[in-house]
Protein backbone atom coordinates (compact mmCIF):
# COMPACT_ATOMS: atom_id res chain seq x y z
CA UNK A 1 0.00 0.00 0.00
CA UNK A 2 2.92 2.73 0.02
CA UNK A 3 4.34 2.10 -3.65
CA UNK A 4 3.99 4.96 -5.80
CA UNK A 5 2.73 3.49 -9.06
CA UNK A 6 -0.98 3.45 -9.36
CA UNK A 7 -2.90 0.22 -9.51
CA UNK A 8 -6.52 -0.80 -10.59
CA UNK A 9 -8.26 0.63 -13.41
CA UNK A 10 -7.08 4.57 -14.28
CA UNK A 11 -8.69 6.45 -16.86
CA UNK A 12 -6.76 6.84 -20.16
CA UNK A 13 -3.55 8.23 -19.56
CA UNK A 14 -2.05 11.21 -21.60
CA UNK A 15 1.02 13.48 -21.30
CA UNK A 16 1.02 15.64 -18.33
CA UNK A 17 0.32 19.37 -19.21
CA UNK A 18 2.47 22.09 -17.93
CA UNK A 19 0.76 25.15 -16.08
CA UNK A 20 3.88 27.35 -16.72
CA UNK A 21 2.06 30.40 -18.34
CA UNK A 22 -0.41 32.64 -17.26
CA UNK A 23 -3.79 31.73 -18.18
CA UNK A 24 -6.42 33.03 -18.88
CA UNK A 25 -10.54 32.81 -19.29
CA UNK A 26 -10.36 30.92 -22.50
CA UNK A 27 -7.48 28.69 -20.91
CA UNK A 28 -10.06 26.24 -19.75
CA UNK A 29 -10.73 25.49 -23.28
CA UNK A 30 -7.50 25.37 -24.13
CA UNK A 31 -6.45 22.91 -21.79
CA UNK A 32 -9.11 21.06 -23.28
CA UNK A 33 -6.39 19.36 -25.54
CA UNK A 34 -7.59 15.65 -25.43
CA UNK A 35 -11.16 16.03 -24.98
CA UNK A 36 -11.98 12.66 -26.30
CA UNK A 37 -10.40 11.02 -23.12
CA UNK A 38 -12.29 13.17 -20.68
CA UNK A 39 -15.56 12.59 -22.77
CA UNK A 40 -15.15 8.87 -22.85
CA UNK A 41 -14.78 8.83 -18.96
CA UNK A 42 -18.02 10.69 -18.53
CA UNK A 43 -19.87 8.31 -21.42
CA UNK A 44 -19.11 5.72 -19.77
CA UNK A 45 -20.01 6.58 -15.90
CA UNK A 46 -23.43 5.62 -14.79
CA UNK A 47 -25.49 8.05 -13.24
CA UNK A 48 -24.60 7.01 -9.82
CA UNK A 49 -21.02 7.64 -10.33
CA UNK A 50 -21.11 10.65 -12.28
CA UNK A 51 -23.47 12.71 -9.49
CA UNK A 52 -20.97 10.97 -6.83
CA UNK A 53 -18.12 12.96 -8.51
CA UNK A 54 -19.99 16.30 -7.58
CA UNK A 55 -19.52 15.37 -3.72
CA UNK A 56 -16.83 16.17 -1.31
CA UNK A 57 -16.55 15.60 1.81
CA UNK A 58 -14.79 14.61 5.05
CA UNK A 59 -13.03 11.06 6.37
CA UNK A 60 -12.12 10.69 9.65
CA UNK A 61 -8.49 9.02 10.07
CA UNK A 62 -4.55 9.17 9.80
CA UNK A 63 -5.14 6.26 7.66
CA UNK A 64 -7.07 4.97 4.80
CA UNK A 65 -7.97 1.35 7.07
CA UNK A 66 -7.96 2.31 10.48
CA UNK A 67 -11.50 2.47 11.90
CA UNK A 68 -12.66 5.62 12.73
CA UNK A 69 -15.72 6.34 15.23
CA UNK A 70 -16.13 9.84 13.15
CA UNK A 71 -16.93 7.84 9.69
CA UNK A 72 -19.15 5.03 11.60
CA UNK A 73 -21.17 8.34 12.73
CA UNK A 74 -21.22 10.32 9.88
CA UNK A 75 -21.73 7.77 6.88
CA UNK A 76 -21.98 4.58 8.42
CA UNK A 77 -18.98 2.98 8.05
CA UNK A 78 -15.52 2.71 9.67
CA UNK A 79 -12.31 3.64 7.46
CA UNK A 80 -11.59 6.63 5.24
CA UNK A 81 -11.19 4.21 2.57
CA UNK A 82 -14.62 2.81 3.26
CA UNK A 83 -16.29 6.39 2.65
CA UNK A 84 -14.71 6.43 -0.52
CA UNK A 85 -15.69 3.41 -1.47
CA UNK A 86 -19.15 3.57 -0.42
CA UNK A 87 -19.85 6.96 -1.93
CA UNK A 88 -17.56 6.78 -4.65
CA UNK A 89 -16.89 10.43 -3.93
CA UNK A 90 -15.40 13.11 -6.24
CA UNK A 91 -13.67 14.34 -3.46
CA UNK A 92 -12.12 14.59 0.29
CA UNK A 93 -11.17 17.53 2.22
CA UNK A 94 -8.38 16.99 4.54
CA UNK A 95 -8.81 19.08 8.32
CA UNK A 96 -6.63 18.61 11.77
CA UNK A 97 -10.54 17.61 13.66
CA UNK A 98 -11.04 14.52 11.19
CA UNK A 99 -7.24 13.34 12.58
CA UNK A 100 -6.09 13.72 8.96
CA UNK A 101 -3.52 16.15 9.22
CA UNK A 102 -1.10 14.31 11.92
CA UNK A 103 2.46 15.26 9.53
CA UNK A 104 3.93 15.31 6.17
CA UNK A 105 4.49 11.82 5.42
CA UNK A 106 1.21 10.87 7.23
CA UNK A 107 -0.85 13.04 4.81
CA UNK A 108 1.29 11.94 1.84
CA UNK A 109 0.13 8.11 2.55
CA UNK A 110 -2.85 8.44 3.09
CA UNK A 111 -3.79 10.95 0.49
CA UNK A 112 -1.98 7.89 -1.85
CA UNK A 113 -4.09 5.09 -0.10
CA UNK A 114 -7.02 7.37 -0.62
CA UNK A 115 -6.52 7.74 -4.33
CA UNK A 116 -5.28 3.54 -4.68
CA UNK A 117 -8.97 3.68 -3.32
CA UNK A 118 -10.95 5.57 -5.82
CA UNK A 119 -8.80 4.11 -8.67
CA UNK A 120 -9.69 0.50 -7.38
CA UNK A 121 -14.04 1.20 -7.16
CA UNK A 122 -16.72 3.11 -8.95
CA UNK A 123 -15.38 4.61 -12.26
CA UNK A 124 -11.84 4.64 -11.38
CA UNK A 125 -11.16 8.21 -11.33
CA UNK A 126 -8.68 10.00 -9.05
CA UNK A 127 -10.12 12.36 -5.92
CA UNK A 128 -9.43 15.86 -5.97
CA UNK A 129 -7.60 16.26 -1.96
CA UNK A 130 -8.53 19.50 -0.47
CA UNK A 131 -7.83 21.59 2.55
CA UNK A 132 -7.67 25.40 3.72
CA UNK A 133 -4.33 26.57 3.49
CA UNK A 134 -4.60 30.04 3.80
CA UNK A 135 -2.26 30.83 5.94
CA UNK A 136 -2.14 33.18 8.77
CA UNK A 137 -5.55 32.84 10.70
CA UNK A 138 -6.54 29.94 8.75
CA UNK A 139 -3.76 27.35 8.68
CA UNK A 140 -4.46 23.63 8.62
CA UNK A 141 -1.48 21.76 7.98
CA UNK A 142 1.49 23.00 10.86
CA UNK A 143 5.13 22.42 11.38
CA UNK A 144 7.01 21.22 9.63
CA UNK A 145 5.04 23.01 6.76
CA UNK A 146 6.09 26.09 5.86
CA UNK A 147 4.60 29.03 7.72
CA UNK A 148 3.36 32.21 5.93
CA UNK A 149 1.46 35.63 7.38
CA UNK A 150 -1.19 35.13 5.63
CA UNK A 151 -3.24 37.70 3.47
CA UNK A 152 -3.65 40.99 5.35
CA UNK A 153 0.17 40.87 5.95
CA UNK A 154 0.59 40.29 1.81
CA UNK A 155 -1.19 43.23 1.28
CA UNK A 156 1.05 45.37 3.28
CA UNK A 157 3.30 43.75 1.81
CA UNK A 158 2.12 45.83 -1.40
CA UNK A 159 4.26 43.27 -3.48
CA UNK A 160 2.57 40.90 -6.02
CA UNK A 161 5.63 39.01 -6.89
CA UNK A 162 6.03 37.71 -3.49
CA UNK A 163 2.10 36.99 -2.93
CA UNK A 164 2.79 34.74 -6.05
CA UNK A 165 6.10 33.10 -3.96
CA UNK A 166 4.02 32.86 -1.11
CA UNK A 167 1.29 30.67 -3.06
CA UNK A 168 4.05 29.24 -4.74
CA UNK A 169 5.57 27.55 -1.26
CA UNK A 170 2.43 26.74 -0.09
CA UNK A 171 1.54 25.07 -2.96
CA UNK A 172 4.73 23.04 -3.60
CA UNK A 173 4.15 21.86 -0.09
CA UNK A 174 0.91 20.83 -0.60
CA UNK A 175 1.05 18.70 -3.35
CA UNK A 176 4.00 16.94 -1.77
CA UNK A 177 1.42 15.59 0.55
CA UNK A 178 -1.12 14.68 -1.88
CA UNK A 179 -2.97 17.84 -1.71
CA UNK A 180 -4.97 18.90 -4.70
CA UNK A 181 -7.10 21.58 -4.39
CA UNK A 182 -6.52 24.23 -1.81
CA UNK A 183 -9.24 26.52 -0.78
CA UNK A 184 -7.58 29.82 -1.13
CA UNK A 185 -6.75 32.48 -1.71
CA UNK A 186 -9.65 34.40 -0.04
CA UNK A 187 -10.59 37.31 -2.60
CA UNK A 188 -12.65 39.32 -0.33
CA UNK A 189 -12.53 42.94 -0.48
CA UNK A 190 -12.83 43.51 3.87
CA UNK A 191 -15.08 46.71 3.50
CA UNK A 192 -16.21 46.37 7.14
CA UNK A 193 -13.62 46.52 10.01
CA UNK A 194 -15.26 44.68 12.06
CA UNK A 195 -16.15 41.81 10.11
CA UNK A 196 -16.04 38.92 12.42
CA UNK A 197 -15.11 36.04 9.63
CA UNK A 198 -12.70 37.88 7.16
CA UNK A 199 -10.57 40.71 8.60
CA UNK A 200 -7.03 39.61 8.83
CA UNK A 201 -7.73 36.74 5.89
CA UNK A 202 -8.37 39.53 3.61
CA UNK A 203 -5.64 40.87 1.56
CA UNK A 204 -7.14 44.69 2.64
CA UNK A 205 -10.06 46.85 1.77
CA UNK A 206 -9.00 48.11 -1.49
CA UNK A 207 -10.46 46.38 -4.47
CA UNK A 208 -7.37 46.46 -6.93
CA UNK A 209 -5.26 45.94 -4.38
CA UNK A 210 -6.95 43.08 -3.34
CA UNK A 211 -7.71 42.01 -7.16
CA UNK A 212 -3.77 42.06 -7.88
CA UNK A 213 -2.82 40.13 -4.49
CA UNK A 214 -5.91 37.62 -5.64
CA UNK A 215 -4.08 37.30 -9.33
CA UNK A 216 -0.51 37.15 -8.35
CA UNK A 217 -1.81 34.14 -5.60
CA UNK A 218 -3.31 31.66 -8.57
CA UNK A 219 -0.87 32.23 -11.08
CA UNK A 220 1.67 31.14 -7.52
CA UNK A 221 -0.77 27.80 -7.14
CA UNK A 222 -1.39 26.85 -10.67
CA UNK A 223 1.54 28.07 -12.89
CA UNK A 224 4.88 27.92 -11.42
CA UNK A 225 5.53 24.49 -11.88
CA UNK A 226 4.80 21.28 -14.09
CA UNK A 227 1.09 19.92 -13.42
CA UNK A 228 2.60 17.36 -10.87
CA UNK A 229 3.94 20.09 -8.63
CA UNK A 230 0.74 22.29 -8.66
CA UNK A 231 -2.16 22.80 -7.10
CA UNK A 232 -5.99 24.14 -7.89
CA UNK A 233 -6.70 27.82 -6.64
CA UNK A 234 -10.16 28.06 -5.19
CA UNK A 235 -10.78 31.87 -4.83
CA UNK A 236 -13.61 32.47 -2.57
CA UNK A 237 -16.02 33.33 -1.46
CA UNK A 238 -18.01 34.75 -4.70
CA UNK A 239 -19.65 37.53 -4.59
CA UNK A 240 -18.00 39.00 -1.64
CA UNK A 241 -17.90 38.07 1.72
CA UNK A 242 -15.95 41.32 2.52
CA UNK A 243 -19.23 43.46 4.01
CA UNK A 244 -20.30 41.28 6.30
CA UNK A 245 -21.05 41.91 10.20
CA UNK A 246 -21.95 38.37 10.80
CA UNK A 247 -20.16 34.70 10.24
CA UNK A 248 -22.04 32.57 8.16
CA UNK A 249 -20.81 29.39 9.95
CA UNK A 250 -23.52 30.83 12.63
CA UNK A 251 -25.71 32.46 10.62
CA UNK A 252 -27.59 33.84 7.18
CA UNK A 253 -25.18 37.40 6.26
CA UNK A 254 -26.89 39.73 4.54
CA UNK A 255 -25.37 42.35 2.06
CA UNK A 256 -26.94 45.26 0.78
CA UNK A 257 -24.98 46.27 -2.27
CA UNK A 258 -26.03 47.71 -5.27
CA UNK A 259 -25.18 45.94 -8.36
CA UNK A 260 -23.11 48.92 -9.17
CA UNK A 261 -21.28 48.73 -5.57
CA UNK A 262 -20.54 44.93 -5.92
CA UNK A 263 -18.71 45.81 -9.94
CA UNK A 264 -16.98 48.23 -8.06
CA UNK A 265 -15.91 46.30 -4.60
CA UNK A 266 -16.24 42.99 -4.40
CA UNK A 267 -16.00 42.08 -8.26
CA UNK A 268 -12.67 43.01 -9.11
CA UNK A 269 -10.73 40.59 -7.49
CA UNK A 270 -13.29 37.63 -8.44
CA UNK A 271 -12.89 39.05 -12.08
CA UNK A 272 -8.87 39.17 -11.94
CA UNK A 273 -8.81 35.41 -10.56
CA UNK A 274 -10.97 34.25 -13.44
CA UNK A 275 -8.79 36.17 -16.11
CA UNK A 276 -5.47 34.76 -14.58
CA UNK A 277 -7.30 30.94 -14.89
CA UNK A 278 -8.62 29.97 -11.53
CA UNK A 279 -9.43 26.02 -11.39
CA UNK A 280 -12.43 27.13 -9.40
CA UNK A 281 -14.16 29.51 -7.41
CA UNK A 282 -16.33 29.05 -3.73
CA UNK A 283 -19.37 30.55 -3.35
CA UNK A 284 -20.91 32.44 -0.34
CA UNK A 285 -23.76 31.94 2.19
CA UNK A 286 -24.50 35.59 2.08
CA UNK A 287 -27.84 37.12 1.13
CA UNK A 288 -27.54 40.22 -1.70
CA UNK A 289 -30.98 41.22 -2.06
CA UNK A 290 -29.96 43.95 -4.87
CA UNK A 291 -28.23 41.28 -6.67
CA UNK A 292 -31.10 38.48 -6.01
CA UNK A 293 -34.64 39.49 -4.65
CA UNK A 294 -35.20 35.58 -4.39
CA UNK A 295 -34.14 35.64 -0.54
CA UNK A 296 -31.87 32.81 -1.14
CA UNK A 297 -27.97 32.87 -0.34
CA UNK A 298 -25.81 33.03 -2.77
CA UNK A 299 -24.76 29.21 -2.89
CA UNK A 300 -28.42 28.76 -3.67
CA UNK A 301 -28.96 31.68 -6.19
CA UNK A 302 -28.98 30.94 -10.00
CA UNK A 303 -28.86 35.02 -10.67
CA UNK A 304 -25.49 35.08 -8.57
CA UNK A 305 -23.90 31.46 -9.95
CA UNK A 306 -25.05 31.54 -13.04
CA UNK A 307 -25.93 34.94 -13.93
CA UNK A 308 -23.22 36.60 -12.62
CA UNK A 309 -20.28 34.32 -12.44
CA UNK A 310 -20.73 32.16 -15.27
CA UNK A 311 -22.80 34.72 -17.58
CA UNK A 312 -21.36 38.13 -16.52
CA UNK A 313 -17.75 37.20 -15.26
CA UNK A 314 -16.94 34.52 -17.79
CA UNK A 315 -16.10 31.53 -15.58
CA UNK A 316 -15.97 28.27 -17.17
CA UNK A 317 -14.05 26.27 -13.97
CA UNK A 318 -15.53 24.34 -10.76
CA UNK A 319 -17.83 26.15 -8.48
CA UNK A 320 -17.76 24.70 -5.15
CA UNK A 321 -20.18 25.78 -2.33
CA UNK A 322 -18.52 26.32 0.94
CA UNK A 323 -19.93 23.96 3.32
CA UNK A 324 -23.21 22.60 3.34
CA UNK A 325 -23.44 21.93 6.81
CA UNK A 326 -22.71 25.85 7.67
CA UNK A 327 -25.81 27.42 9.23
CA UNK A 328 -25.79 30.30 6.89
CA UNK A 329 -26.82 27.84 3.80
CA UNK A 330 -29.42 25.96 5.92
CA UNK A 331 -30.82 28.49 8.07
CA UNK A 332 -34.08 29.32 4.93
CA UNK A 333 -34.02 25.12 4.20
CA UNK A 334 -32.96 23.09 7.30
CA UNK A 335 -35.59 20.10 6.08
CA UNK A 336 -34.50 20.41 2.26
CA UNK A 337 -32.02 18.87 -0.11
CA UNK A 338 -29.60 22.27 -0.23
CA UNK A 339 -27.38 19.73 -2.33
CA UNK A 340 -30.05 19.62 -5.23
CA UNK A 341 -30.70 23.57 -4.87
CA UNK A 342 -26.70 24.07 -5.08
CA UNK A 343 -26.59 22.27 -7.56
CA UNK A 344 -29.26 24.04 -9.65
CA UNK A 345 -28.23 27.41 -8.85
CA UNK A 346 -25.10 26.19 -10.85
CA UNK A 347 -22.29 24.83 -8.08
CA UNK A 348 -20.55 21.54 -9.34
CA UNK A 349 -19.10 21.15 -6.00
CA UNK A 350 -21.14 20.13 -3.43
CA UNK A 351 -18.90 20.51 -0.05
CA UNK A 352 -19.25 18.58 2.72
CA UNK A 353 -23.42 18.17 2.96
CA UNK A 354 -24.76 17.06 6.66
CA UNK A 355 -26.11 13.90 5.66
CA UNK A 356 -23.70 12.62 2.62
CA UNK A 357 -25.96 9.45 1.42
CA UNK A 358 -28.88 11.09 1.49
CA UNK A 359 -27.36 14.46 0.01
CA UNK A 360 -25.77 12.17 -3.00
CA UNK A 361 -29.62 10.01 -2.87
CA UNK A 362 -31.59 13.44 -3.53
CA UNK A 363 -29.47 14.61 -6.27
CA UNK A 364 -30.01 10.55 -7.79
CA UNK A 365 -33.43 11.35 -7.58
CA UNK A 366 -34.19 14.57 -8.73
CA UNK A 367 -32.40 13.82 -11.97
CA UNK A 368 -34.45 10.55 -12.35
CA UNK A 369 -37.56 12.65 -11.78
CA UNK A 370 -36.31 15.37 -13.93
CA UNK A 371 -36.21 18.38 -11.83
CA UNK A 372 -32.24 18.22 -12.75
CA UNK A 373 -30.99 17.75 -16.15
CA UNK A 374 -28.60 14.72 -16.63
CA UNK A 375 -26.70 16.68 -19.26
CA UNK A 376 -26.33 19.41 -16.17
CA UNK A 377 -24.50 16.74 -14.67
CA UNK A 378 -22.32 15.86 -17.23
CA UNK A 379 -21.17 19.18 -17.95
CA UNK A 380 -20.65 19.45 -14.23
CA UNK A 381 -18.71 16.54 -13.98
CA UNK A 382 -16.55 17.12 -17.25
CA UNK A 383 -15.65 20.71 -15.56
CA UNK A 384 -14.28 18.38 -12.32
CA UNK A 385 -12.39 15.89 -14.75
CA UNK A 386 -10.90 19.10 -16.68
CA UNK A 387 -9.63 20.27 -13.22
CA UNK A 388 -8.27 17.03 -12.19
CA UNK A 389 -6.77 16.75 -15.52
CA UNK A 390 -5.14 20.31 -15.45
CA UNK A 391 -3.51 18.93 -12.59
CA UNK A 392 -1.78 15.93 -13.98
CA UNK A 393 -4.04 13.63 -11.59
CA UNK A 394 -5.79 11.88 -14.81
CA UNK A 395 -1.83 10.77 -15.59
CA UNK A 396 -0.46 9.88 -11.97
CA UNK A 397 -2.53 11.30 -8.83
CA UNK A 398 -0.16 9.34 -6.20
CA UNK A 399 3.07 11.37 -4.70
CA UNK A 400 6.00 9.55 -3.48
CA UNK A 401 6.06 9.74 0.52
CA UNK A 402 10.06 9.43 0.78
CA UNK A 403 10.42 12.96 -0.95
CA UNK A 404 7.90 14.97 1.28
CA UNK A 405 10.72 16.02 3.69
CA UNK A 406 12.67 17.05 0.95
CA UNK A 407 10.30 19.42 -0.15
CA UNK A 408 8.23 20.13 3.01
CA UNK A 409 9.63 22.54 4.99
CA UNK A 410 12.93 23.15 3.52
CA UNK A 411 15.71 25.74 4.04
CA UNK A 412 14.83 27.04 0.77
CA UNK A 413 11.24 27.48 1.83
CA UNK A 414 12.00 29.09 4.84
CA UNK A 415 14.19 31.41 3.62
CA UNK A 416 11.59 32.58 0.72
CA UNK A 417 9.03 32.78 3.70
CA UNK A 418 11.61 34.97 5.60
CA UNK A 419 11.93 37.31 3.09
CA UNK A 420 8.29 37.58 2.51
CA UNK A 421 7.33 38.32 6.04
CA UNK A 422 10.17 41.07 6.44
CA UNK A 423 8.44 42.81 3.59
CA UNK A 424 4.98 42.77 5.81
CA UNK A 425 5.71 44.07 9.21
CA UNK A 426 3.83 47.99 9.37
CA UNK A 427 5.38 50.60 12.00
CA UNK A 428 2.29 52.78 12.21
CA UNK A 429 3.95 55.67 14.84
CA UNK A 430 7.41 56.06 16.22
CA UNK A 431 6.91 58.91 17.85
CA UNK A 432 9.44 59.15 20.45
CA UNK A 433 11.64 57.44 17.61
CA UNK A 434 12.45 54.76 19.96
CA UNK A 435 12.74 52.50 17.03
CA UNK A 436 15.23 50.76 15.60
CA UNK A 437 16.42 49.79 19.01
CA UNK A 438 20.19 50.66 18.52
CA UNK A 439 20.91 51.37 21.51
CA UNK A 440 19.61 48.21 22.99
CA UNK A 441 17.79 48.39 26.54
CA UNK A 442 19.17 46.06 28.98
CA UNK A 443 16.44 44.05 30.16
CA UNK A 444 12.90 44.03 28.36
CA UNK A 445 9.46 43.33 29.78
CA UNK A 446 7.54 41.54 26.96
CA UNK A 447 3.50 41.16 27.49
CA UNK A 448 0.13 40.96 26.30
CA UNK A 449 -1.60 38.83 24.61
CA UNK A 450 -0.44 35.35 23.63
CA UNK A 451 1.48 32.58 25.67
CA UNK A 452 3.09 30.93 22.91
CA UNK A 453 3.76 34.77 21.57
CA UNK A 454 4.94 36.53 24.44
CA UNK A 455 7.39 33.56 25.23
CA UNK A 456 8.67 33.60 21.58
CA UNK A 457 9.14 37.31 20.96
CA UNK A 458 10.97 36.82 24.88
CA UNK A 459 13.29 34.13 23.08
CA UNK A 460 13.66 36.47 20.29
CA UNK A 461 14.48 39.53 22.25
CA UNK A 462 17.09 37.18 24.62
CA UNK A 463 18.97 36.34 20.89
CA UNK A 464 19.84 39.76 20.42
CA UNK A 465 21.26 40.55 23.74
CA UNK A 466 19.16 42.39 26.39
CA UNK A 467 17.21 40.05 29.33
CA UNK A 468 13.61 39.71 28.96
CA UNK A 469 11.12 38.39 30.83
CA UNK A 470 7.77 37.18 29.59
CA UNK A 471 4.61 37.60 31.43
CA UNK A 472 1.38 37.01 28.85
CA UNK A 473 -1.99 38.63 30.48
CA UNK A 474 -4.41 36.53 28.11
CA UNK A 475 -7.26 38.84 26.40
CA UNK A 476 -8.41 39.81 29.19
CA UNK A 477 -6.34 40.78 32.22
CA UNK A 478 -8.55 41.46 35.30
CA UNK A 479 -7.67 44.86 37.08
CA UNK A 480 -5.06 43.16 39.45
CA UNK A 481 -3.05 41.55 36.32
CA UNK A 482 -2.89 45.26 34.65
CA UNK A 483 -2.06 46.63 38.13
CA UNK A 484 0.96 44.02 38.69
CA UNK A 485 2.18 44.01 35.14
CA UNK A 486 2.56 48.05 35.22
CA UNK A 487 4.47 48.02 38.67
CA UNK A 488 6.74 45.49 37.00
CA UNK A 489 7.15 47.64 33.80
CA UNK A 490 8.48 50.13 36.00
CA UNK A 491 11.21 47.98 36.59
CA UNK A 492 12.16 47.44 33.04
CA UNK A 493 13.82 49.57 30.77
CA UNK A 494 11.52 48.90 27.63
CA UNK A 495 8.07 46.69 26.95
CA UNK A 496 6.71 44.76 24.56
CA UNK A 497 2.86 44.28 24.24
CA UNK A 498 1.11 42.48 22.11
CA UNK A 499 -2.32 42.94 21.50
CA UNK A 500 -5.21 41.11 19.66
CA UNK A 501 -8.58 42.56 18.65
CA UNK A 502 -8.08 44.78 21.33
CA UNK A 503 -10.73 47.37 19.20
CA UNK A 504 -13.43 44.70 20.33
CA UNK A 505 -15.43 45.55 23.13
CA UNK A 506 -15.00 42.34 24.43
CA UNK A 507 -11.47 42.82 24.93
CA UNK A 508 -11.28 46.20 26.16
CA UNK A 509 -9.45 45.07 29.39
CA UNK A 510 -6.37 44.85 26.76
CA UNK A 511 -7.03 48.64 26.22
CA UNK A 512 -6.73 49.18 29.99
CA UNK A 513 -3.65 47.52 29.94
CA UNK A 514 -2.14 49.42 27.24
CA UNK A 515 -3.64 52.72 29.21
CA UNK A 516 -1.93 51.84 32.37
CA UNK A 517 1.62 51.19 30.76
CA UNK A 518 1.43 53.99 28.75
CA UNK A 519 1.14 56.20 31.86
CA UNK A 520 4.62 55.38 33.16
CA UNK A 521 7.96 56.29 32.40
CA UNK A 522 9.16 52.85 30.95
CA UNK A 523 9.22 53.27 27.04
CA UNK A 524 6.23 51.14 25.22
CA UNK A 525 6.25 48.91 22.45
CA UNK A 526 2.60 48.11 21.22
CA UNK A 527 2.49 45.64 18.31
CA UNK A 528 -1.36 44.30 17.03
CA UNK A 529 -0.55 40.55 16.25
CA UNK A 530 -4.01 40.33 14.27
CA UNK A 531 -5.94 43.11 13.36
CA UNK A 532 -4.29 46.47 13.26
CA UNK A 533 -7.26 48.55 14.01
CA UNK A 534 -6.22 48.01 17.62
CA UNK A 535 -3.58 50.73 17.34
CA UNK A 536 -6.69 53.82 17.10
CA UNK A 537 -7.28 52.44 21.06
CA UNK A 538 -4.77 53.88 23.39
CA UNK A 539 -2.85 57.22 22.41
CA UNK A 540 -1.01 57.34 25.68
CA UNK A 541 1.30 54.29 23.35
CA UNK A 542 3.42 56.44 21.33
CA UNK A 543 4.85 53.57 19.43
CA UNK A 544 3.03 50.92 17.60
CA UNK A 545 3.31 48.52 14.93
CA UNK A 546 1.39 45.64 13.30
CA UNK A 547 2.32 42.20 11.99
CA UNK A 548 -0.94 40.91 10.94
CA UNK A 549 -0.59 37.90 12.58
CA UNK A 550 1.51 36.20 15.79
CA UNK A 551 3.20 32.82 13.75
CA UNK A 552 6.32 32.43 14.19
CA UNK A 553 7.56 33.68 10.91
CA UNK A 554 5.99 37.06 11.65
CA UNK A 555 7.49 37.73 15.14
CA UNK A 556 11.16 36.46 13.77
CA UNK A 557 10.35 39.50 11.44
CA UNK A 558 8.88 41.83 13.84
CA UNK A 559 12.03 41.46 16.06
CA UNK A 560 14.13 42.09 12.85
CA UNK A 561 12.52 45.18 12.51
CA UNK A 562 12.67 46.23 16.30
CA UNK A 563 16.14 45.50 16.26
CA UNK A 564 17.19 47.38 12.87
CA UNK A 565 18.22 44.01 11.04
CA UNK A 566 15.79 45.20 8.31
CA UNK A 567 13.90 48.52 7.78
CA UNK A 568 10.22 48.54 7.65
CA UNK A 569 8.60 48.67 4.64
CA UNK A 570 4.98 47.30 5.20
CA UNK A 571 2.09 50.12 4.46
CA UNK A 572 -1.50 50.00 5.65
CA UNK A 573 -3.43 47.42 2.80
CA UNK A 574 -6.87 49.05 5.38
CA UNK A 575 -7.68 52.32 7.03
CA UNK A 576 -8.02 52.25 10.70
CA UNK A 577 -10.47 54.10 11.69
CA UNK A 578 -10.62 56.62 14.55
CA UNK A 579 -13.13 55.38 17.13
CA UNK A 580 -13.55 58.62 18.42
CA UNK A 581 -14.42 60.82 15.28
CA UNK A 582 -16.88 58.57 13.30
CA UNK A 583 -16.05 58.66 9.56
CA UNK A 584 -12.29 59.72 10.16
CA UNK A 585 -9.23 57.45 10.14
CA UNK A 586 -6.84 57.80 12.79
CA UNK A 587 -4.45 55.91 10.30
CA UNK A 588 -4.91 55.96 6.67
CA UNK A 589 -4.99 53.47 4.15
CA UNK A 590 -1.25 52.83 3.01
CA UNK A 591 0.25 54.73 6.10
CA UNK A 592 3.78 53.52 6.94
CA UNK A 593 6.54 54.54 9.03
CA UNK A 594 9.92 53.53 8.08
CA UNK A 595 13.34 54.43 8.50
Amino acid sequence: MRSTNSTGTSPPRADRTSAGTESAPAEHSADESTPDRVSSIVAAMSLRQKVGQLFVTVAHGATADAPHSGNREDYGVDTPAEVVREFQLGGVIHFSWTDSLREPRQIAELSNDLQRTALDSGAGIPLTIATDQEQGAVTRIGEPATALPGNMALGAARDPHRAAQAADVTGRELRAMGITQNFAPVGDVNVDPENPVIGVRSFGSDPELVAGLTRAQVRGHQDFGSAANTVSATVKHFPGHGDTSVDSHTALPVVDHTAEQWRRLDAPPFRAAIAAGTDSVMTAHIKFPRLDDSGEPATLSREILTGMLREELGFAGVVVTDSLRMEGVLELHPNEPVSVLAFRAGADQLLMPRDLGSAIESVVAAVRSGELSERDVDRSVTRILRMKERRGLLDDPLVDPNAVGRVVGSERNAHRARRITDSTVTVLRNDSGLLPLRERPRDVLVTGWGTDAVAELARLVRKRGPRAEALPTGSSPDSGTVERVTSLAQQHEAVIVLTNAAWKESNSAQRDLLRSLGGTRTPVIAVAVRDPYDAAYAEQVRTWLATYSHRTVSLESLARVLFGEVAPVGKLPVPVPDPLRPGKDRYPFGHGVTW
